[in-house]
């Protein structure tokens, strides 16, 4: 029988310590503090369970720079830290907000050149605050959409009563609405001819 737990390896300190091979991705040393074994890193197939992403996704935020592994097991496996998680939420929250990858890997690019935390977080809420403002947009056209779509809604109801004898054309005179009533532009445009 299968087990559902994930197979995560503990994070080994580095091969002068305990006799166990695990380099460091890049030039970056790993996460963890000197000692602590507690700390867990994960496969990218682990990774893909835990963020709900595909194994070749995760490879492409890879490629792409935008994760990156912090240690390799003694089989050469990649090996990821609790910070590729949150890193991989974040993207998905970018994409969310419509950004693409590589628009994503522009600003993460941005980030790291910016030695100055001040700078850096003026730029984040640069972006977040013009995606706020596209947000705000879309959510007032969501409203109006949905106005018209229940004024819509309420007009067509009548024509459940409508004998069903009665010729399309009569659509554009309609007499089963009082003659103030106002044509929603969802009903009228598929009425015009």
């Amino acid at each position: 029988m299968k087990s559902n737990r994930h197979h995560r390896l503990p994070l080994a300190a580095s091969s002068h310590d305990d006799g166990v091979a695990v380099s460091p991705a890049h030039s970056e040393p790993s996460s963890a503090s000197d000692g602590d074994s507690s700390t867990e890193l994960m496969q990218v197939g682990d990774l893909a369970r835990e963020t709900g992403k595909t194994v070749r996704a995760l490879h492409l935020y890879e490629e792409l720079e935008l994760v990156r592994p912090v240690a390799r097991s003694k089989g050469h496996y990649r090996l990821y830290g609790a910070d590729a998680l949150l890193r991989i939420r974040w993207i998905g929250k970018l994409q969310d907000m419509g950004l693409s990858l590589t628009e994503i890997q522009t600003v993460v690019r941005e980030w790291e050149e910016l030695n100055s935390a001040p700078r850096a977080m003026v730029k984040m809420r640069e972006v977040y605050r013009s995606k706020l403002e596209e947000t705000r947009a879309t959510l007032r056209r969501l409203r109006a959409l949905e106005h018209d779509l229940h004024q819509s809604l309420a007009y067509l109801d009548t024509c459940e009563v409508c004998d069903p004898a009665r010729l399309l054309n009569a659509c554009t005179n309609c007499d089963m609405h009082g003659c103030g009533d106002h044509v929603p532009d969802l009903v009228a445009g598929f009425r015009a001819n």
